[in-house]
C-alpha cells in the first residue's frame, strides 16, 4: 500500500479533536462557557448504542458537558418531542443530536424539525440546509464538513477543480455538493442512474462516493492523480462466514490510479464525530455572540 496516497482519517480526526479541546479551554477561561452536547437515544439498536457511547466519550475527553438521554423503544413521539423541547430550553446545552434510526412509531422528520436550528449540530434542519444552499452561515452536516476539511488539507485551494459527488442524499450528497460549490469547484451531482457515470468520473479531479453500494465505483473510473473521498460504509461477507467493512469505491483497484484516497475503515468515518464536536463549538459561540477561538 502506498502510504503517501492514503488520507488518514483517524490521524486527521485526532488533530481536530485536539483543536476542539483547546477551544473548549479558551471558552472556559475567557468567557466561562462550557459547550454542551446532548444525545438522545431511543431504543436499543446495537450500532446506535456504540455510536452514542463513542460520542459521549469523545465529548467528555474534549472537556465538554455531555448529556445522554435514553428512552425505551416503546417511547411515544410525544415523549421524544418533550425531551427535545426540554433540551431546546436548556441554556447549558448548545448541541442536540437525536440518534437515527428511530422506532417505527416515531416520525423522524417531526423530531428533527423540532430541534432548535441553532442547536442542530447534525445540520439536518431545513433552516440549516436552506442557509447552506444560499451561502449563509449554517451548521453543516458532519460528514460533508469532514470531507471538505480533508480535501482542503490535502489539496489546499480547491478553486477551479472538477468534482463529482455520487449520491444525492440530504445527509451527504446534497450538502457535499454545496460545500464544493462554495470552494469554487465545478460540481457534478450524479447517482446510480446517471448515464455514462464511468466516463463522467474519469474527467474529475475529485471523486466523492456516497451512494451506499459496496465497490460501486470501479478502479478504472478514477482519473490518474484524482483525489477520492469514499463515504461508503458497507458490510460484506467474508469466506470464513464473518463480515468486513468496505467502501463504495473498489479501493485496491483505485489506489494505483488515485493521487490520494480515503480507506474504509479509517477514512471519513472518524471525522464525523470530530466534526460533531466542532459543530458544538460553533453553536456555543453563535449562542453567545462571540467568535470561535483559534
Amino acid at each position: 500500500m502506498s502510504d503517501d496516497k492514503i488520507i488518514d482519517g483517524k490521524a486527521f480526526a485526532a488533530t481536530v479533536r485536539a483543536r476542539v479541546k483547546t477551544q473548549v479551554e479558551a471558552l472556559q477561561k475567557d468567557h466561562g462557557i462550557t459547550p454542551g452536547l446532548a444525545v438522545v437515544l431511543v431504543g436499543e439498536d446495537p450500532a446506535s448504542q456504540v455510536y452514542v457511547r463513542n460520542k459521549a466519550r469523545q465529548t467528555k475527553e474534549a472537556g465538554m458537558r455531555s448529556d445522554e438521554i435514553r428512552l425505551d423503544a416503546t417511547a411515544s413521539q410525544e415523549e421524544v418531542l418533550a425531551v427535545v423541547d426540554r433540551l431546546n430550553a436548556d441554556p447549558g446545552i448548545h448541541g442536540i443530536l437525536v440518534q437515527l434510526p428511530l422506532p417505527d412509531q416515531i416520525e423522524e422528520n417531526a423530531v428533527l424539525d423540532r430541534i432548535d436550528p441553532a442547536k442542530d449540530v447534525d445540520g439536518f434542519h431545513v433552516i440549516n440546509t436552506g442557509r447552506l444552499q444560499v451561502g449563509l452561515p449554517a451548521l453543516v452536516p458532519c460528514t460533508p464538513r469532514g470531507c471538505i476539511m480533508m480535501l482542503k488539507e490535502r489539496l489546499g485551494d480547491l478553486s477551479g477543480r472538477n468534482a463529482i459527488v455520487i449520491g444525492r442524499s440530504n445527509i451527504v450528497g446534497k450538502p457535499m455538493a454545496m460545500l464544493l460549490l462554495q470552494e469554487s469547484c465545478t460540481v457534478t451531482i450524479a447517482h446510480s442512474r446517471t448515464k455514462d457515470l464511468a466516463g463522467l468520473c474519469r474527467r474529475q479531479d475529485i471523486v466523492v462516493a456516497a451512494v451506499g453500494r459496496p465497490h460501486f465505483v470501479k478502479g478504472d473510473w478514477i482519473a490518474e492523480g484524482a483525489t477520492v473521498i469514499d463515504v461508503g460504509i458497507n458490510r460484506i461477507p467474508k469466506d470464513d462466514g464473518k463480515t468486513r467493512l468496505v467502501g463504495d469505491v473498489d479501493f485496491d483497484a483505485a489506489l494505483p490510479r488515485a493521487g490520494a484516497i480515503t480507506p474504509v475503515p479509517g477514512g471519513v468515518g472518524p471525522m464525523t464525530i470530530a466534526c460533531l464536536l466542532a459543530n458544538t463549538i460553533t453553536a456555543a459561540c453563535m449562542a453567545n455572540g462571540i467568535d470561535e477561538p483559534a
